[in-house]
């Protein structure tokens, strides 16, 4: 992910939060394995459910979305994992088996 890009994902969270709101982001903290996205990728996602960036691909952040909900309604964060293993990686997004942790956190 280009620097530009992460930028452009703070930027949107910035402007919902200045209209009204809430918002969350989550950020990708370790990788075991293959992942289609580095640690220090981003997914910022506001309280209508819009998103922008990327943490993972395919079901994963539609569970982070659905997780980013939960997070911005209770106040708390929290650190989502994910694993596959080679057999069952397409079936879930990832390109082949590996890990993923996220960290997910409300933002005012």
């Amino acid at each position: 992910m280009s620097s530009d890009q992460s930028i452009d994902e703070l930027a949107r969270m910035g402007e919902w939060l200045a209209n009204g709101h809430n918002a969350a982001l989550a950020t990708v903290v370790a990788t075991w394995g293959s992942s289609p996205r580095p640690v220090g990728s981003h997914l910022v996602i506001n309280d209508s459910g819009e998103f922008l960036g990327s943490v993972s691909g395919g079901c994963i952040e539609g569970a982070v979305v659905a997780e980013a909900l939960d997070v911005m309604a209770e106040g708390s964060p929290r650190t989502l994992e994910f694993g596959v293993s080679d057999e069952e990686a397409w079936e879930v997004g990832l390109s082949c088996g590996g890990a993923i942790k996220i960290y997910l956190e409300p933002v005012a």
